[in-house]
């Protein structure tokens, strides 16, 4: 249970960084994609939450 939870985090926060990245908002407006700590807590959360779902 712990390792899914490590890999749902790191893997999501992952995306999130790579989101903020490679689609981001260019104008700050976006609250999910203008900061990548943000960005990379949000999808760290999603990751874990999918994988601990299954």
């Amino acid at each position: 249970m712990t390792w899914r939870i490590l890999l749902g985090v790191i893997g999501g926060a992952a995306v999130g960084l790579a989101v903020y990245r490679f689609i981001g908002c260019r104008t700050g407006a976006c609250p999910l994609n203008s900061n990548p700590y943000v960005a990379m807590a949000i999808w760290g959360a999603i990751g874990v939450l999918m994988l601990i779902g299954k």
